[in-house]
Order: structure tokens, then sequence, then C-alpha cells
């Protein structure tokens, strides 16, 4: 895959973000009970900063990617506009996925006793500080 110099300066400036948007993970991590992972990626799967031990970072930010695609198809066939998030509830708790702006994705990993209605709070905020945080990433990437 050729990345053109335009993409390659806005992810070099995206991965610089990394230790802030490592910080806010670990935030939503202590804010809500039986979170036991979180990642942030960019929508085309690539892992911009993780807190989780439990799995593979790159491969879950791929199945992210994966199903973003399909997630933001289903949302526009069905009129109900851009996507915002998305939930998977298995047997063993949860993974949702929440926009953080244009250019990327949280994904959060919770338990079975996970209290939804507080992760989607918490999950947003961190969000959409994820989203200024990728801002001020590509505004810099676009300076001379």
């Amino acid at each position: 895959m050729r990345l053109t110099l335009r993409q390659r300066t806005e992810r070099k400036w995206l991965l610089a973000a990394e230790p802030e948007v490592l910080e806010e993970l670990r935030r939503l991590r202590a804010r809500v009970t039986h979170v036991t992972g979180a990642l942030a990626a960019t929508s085309d799967g690539v892992v911009l900063a993780h807190d989780t031990a439990t799995v593979e970072p790159e491969g879950v930010a791929a199945l992210t990617a994966a199903a973003l695609g399909v997630a933001q198809s289903l949302a526009g066939a069905t009129g109900r506009g851009a996507f915002r998030e998305l939930l998977v509830r298995g047997a063993n708790g949860y993974v949702a996925t929440y926009a953080a702006g244009s250019t990327a994705v949280l994904t959060v990993l919770a338990g079975d006793r996970t209290n939804v209605g507080r992760l989607h709070m918490e999950a947003r905020r961190s969000g959409a500080r994820l989203a200024d945080l990728m801002g001020v990433a590509l505004s810099r990437a676009e300076q001379p």
C-alpha cells in the first residue's frame, strides 16, 4: 500500500499524539468500572495508542476498521446519518466502538457487569477528547 506524502505526514503527527491519547484511555478505564481495555485507532485500522493487556491491539484495530465499514454502510443505507457508535454484546462482555472525529475511533472492551449507560456517557466524552487531540495533531501536519 502506497501512501501519499500528505498521508504519511498526517500519520506521523497522529502517532506523535500517542502520549496524550494513552492518558485519555487510562482516564476512561479509571472512570468506568469493569472496563478491561481501550484503544484508539485511525479509521483504517492503524493503532494510535492502546491500554489493553488481554488482546492484541493491531488485530482489534483491524477488526474495528472492518466493523466500522459495515456500520457506516448500514447507517447510510437506513438513513441514520453518520456513524457515531457500535455496541457488540458477547457472552462475556462488550466491545464498543465510538467515533472520535472523522479520522479516528475509540474501541472499549468491558466486562458483562459493566453499566452500559455509564460506558456510553464516558466513552462519548473520551471520543470527543480524542477527536480534539487528533484535530490538533492534523493541524500541526498542515503547518509548513
